[in-house]
Formats: C-alpha cells, sequence, structure tokens
C-alpha cells in the first residue's frame, strides 16, 4: 500500500496546564465544553485502528499527563503491539510518572524546548519555571533509561537562539531533535506576525542541513518546513555527494516533506481525523465511520495524495514529489489547502523556462 498509516498522533485531552503562545488547539486547563472521551471509547478507537493497520501511536494533548487513565491507555495500545509513545510537556513528570511510563511499555517521549535558557521558553510557553521543569523531566527520563526526544518550535521571536538550543539538545542525551517552523493554528494565528519570513526561511533550513551533514549522533528532522528535502537534494547535487538522509525516515518510514494525510494524521478529542496536528480540517469522524474506510477513501486524503492537482508552483515543481509544500500551512494562510506554499522561495525550472 503506497499511502500506509505509519504514525498517529492522538488528542487525548484538551487540557492543558500551559498556555503555549503558538498551541494549536489552543488549549486550556478546563476543557468542559469539549469533554474527554472515556477509557472505553480509547479502547475502541485502538481495537479500530489495529484491525487495519500497525501505526505509531503517540498520546498527545493538550497535556495528556492530566488525563487518570492515560497509562491504561497506553498499556491497552502496547498490548495491541503498538509503538506507543506520549508527547508531554514535561512539567508534570514525576518519579512516579516515569516508573507508569515504563510499565505501559511507552517507547518514546517528546517533549519541548523552545529556548536556550529559562527566560525565552518561560516566555514562549506562557508559564515561568516550565523551562525548569521540562530540565528536570529530561533528568528523570535519563535516570530511568526513558528515550526521549525534543521538539523546538521556531518564531522570529527565539529563531536567533536555534543553534545554541540545539547543542543544549545535544548534551541532553536526546534520541532526536525536530526543528519545527510554526504553522499558524489555534493560537498561533495571534503570533502571524512573528513567523519566520520566507526570506530566513531557506537560510535556517540550510543551516539545518550543513549541521546534519556532520552530526552523527544526533537525529535531526524540520518538521513543518518541506522544501528541507528540495534543499537536500540541490546541495547534495552541488557538492556531489549521494548523501543519505538516515534521520529523516525516523520516526514516520517517510522520506518526503509533506507526509500529512499520506502517512501521519491526527485524530482529535471529538474523533475527528485530521491530516496533521496542524490541519484543522477532519477526513472524518473515527466514532462513526471505521477508520480504514477514513483513510482510504476520504475525499481529503485522496486530494492530498494527489500531487498533480496542487495548484501555483507547488503544482509544477520538479520536487512536489518530494517536498510537496505545507498543506496546512496554505489551508491557514490561503484558505486553499491546495495552494502553494506560502514560505517557498523556490521558482520551478518548468516556470523558469516558461
Amino acid at each position: 500500500m503506497e499511502f500506509e498509516p505509519k504514525w498517529i498522533a492522538w488528542e487525548t485531552t484538551r487540557r492543558c496546564n500551559l498556555k503555549c503562545v503558538h498551541c494549536r488547539s489552543s488549549s486550556e486547563l478546563e476543557a468542559n465544553e469539549h469533554p474527554d472521551f472515556s477509557l472505553e471509547e480509547a479502547k475502541k478507537i485502538l481495537d479500530d485502528i489495529a484491525s487495519y493497520a500497525s501505526p505509531v501511536v503517540v498520546l498527545s494533548g493538550g497535556e495528556p499527563l492530566l488525563r487518570e487513565d492515560i497509562f491504561d491507555i497506553a498499556r491497552y495500545g502496547s498490548d495491541l503491539g503498538f509503538r506507543m509513545c506520549m508527547a508531554t510537556n514535561g512539567t508534570l513528570v514525576t518519579e512516579e510518572i516515569c516508573r507508569k511510563m515504563k510499565d505501559s511499555d511507552i517507547r518514546m517521549v517528546s517533549l519541548s524546548l523552545d529556548g536556550a535558557c529559562a527566560e525565552t521558553h518561560d516566555d514562549f510557553r506562557n508559564q515561568k519555571g516550565a523551562f525548569e521543569g521540562t530540565m528536570k523531566a529530561i533528568e528523570l527520563f535519563n535516570a530511568h533509561g526513558i528515550p526521549f526526544l525534543v521538539n523546538s518550535s521556531f518564531t522570529v521571536r527565539n529563531q536567533k537562539e536555534i543553534p545554541e538550543i540545539y547543542k543544549l539538545v545535544k548534551g541532553l542525551g536526546a534520541t532526536a531533535w525536530y526543528m519545527f517552523m510554526i504553522v499558524p493554528t489555534g493560537r498561533g494565528e495571534d503570533i502571524m506576525a512573528e513567523l519566520i519570513p520566507e526570506k530566513l526561511y531557506d537560510e535556517i533550513l540550510e543551516w539545518h542541513y550543513q549541521v546534519e551533514k556532520e552530526e552523527n549522533e544526533l537525529l535531526m528532522r524540520p518538521t513543518c518546513a518541506p522544501h528541507y528535502y528540495r534543499i537536500v537534494r540541490q546541495k547534495a547535487k552541488e557538492e556531489g555527494e549521494n548523501f543519505k538522509r538516515r534521520n529523516l525516515k525516523f520516526s514516520t518510514g517517510g522520506s518526503k516533506g509533506c507526509l500529512a494525510g499520506q502517512l501521519i494524521c491526527l485524530i482529535d478529542v471529538d474523533g475527528e481525523v485530521l491530516p496533521c496536528s496542524y490541519f484543522p480540517k477532519s477526513a472524518g469522524n473515527i466514532k462513526t465511520t471505521e477508520f480504514k474506510k477514513i483513510w482510504e477513501e476520504s475525499d481529503l486524503f485522496l486530494q492530498l495524495r494527489d500531487f498533480k492537482s496542487y495548484k501555483g508552483k507547488c503544482g509544477e515543481c520538479e520536487y512536489v514529489g518530494v517536498c510537496g509544500g505545507c498543506r496546512a500551512r496554505s489551508y491557514a494562510m490561503t484558505g486553499d489547502f491546495l495552494a502553494p506554499e506560502p514560505f517557498c522561495s523556490y521558482t520551478p525550472l518548468r516556470i523558469q523556462k516558461k
């Protein structure tokens, strides 16, 4: 199967103890209008997915550790054969939480560092002490032998700290570092003016390329920046190298930029199946429709997989098969998910020759 679900993020709650400036789901500590689904509903969803595929399942939020039954969900998924992972902000991690992670066979934990120091990270997370909490969580993960990766989200607010954050993460024992180029959804819409400008995008990605080229220990992957895959191929061709990007296949099994609705998806707390965490358009609801049917037959997913239907320079681009542009960013900034990637500066050869 060409388009097989390899990785599913699952919003297990909208509740969160932080109010991060870029939060895609605008999470709050109380979410009475959108209550969490029950443990029994969670088991039914996992059973449904297991009958069709065996993806990595990331228990996300909000903050999943606010659910008292989150490790019951994790254990059930592990028993079904899923590689169960968790995305947490780290501030609620304790010795007991670590033991429960081990007992429920959580295979990987992701947490975020959005600054090389407390001042920057806490500003991004709108919570004093958030940096200290994350660092304490990392200390506990290392002590308990729990593999973890670090996500870092960037805007002009913190983009100057990218090299310092990389150095910090490398020294913390992380398995991987994912550099997120923010997509303005949820609360992220409020910081539209802070998005990395187009002229700096390729510069940052080229820095990433040079660092990763020499990096032998820390797995790296730019996220929500699919044109990186174009840059990799351009640079390798310029330098006459057969440069293998081992880490680009780390979590999804894919070697393409935008994987939304192709190898990955998000299930939100209401059961809506979205192309990715930053793409607030539903392909169907898993509570009323089998996951297999949504994955294989939904109009939205089929459109995302039809690269010939992409508009403007994305549709003309010779790199559409390895990049594809960020469909979520196109949707957020133009209202059309098939529109050209708004922050791509490249002019396809076909257009250059016209």
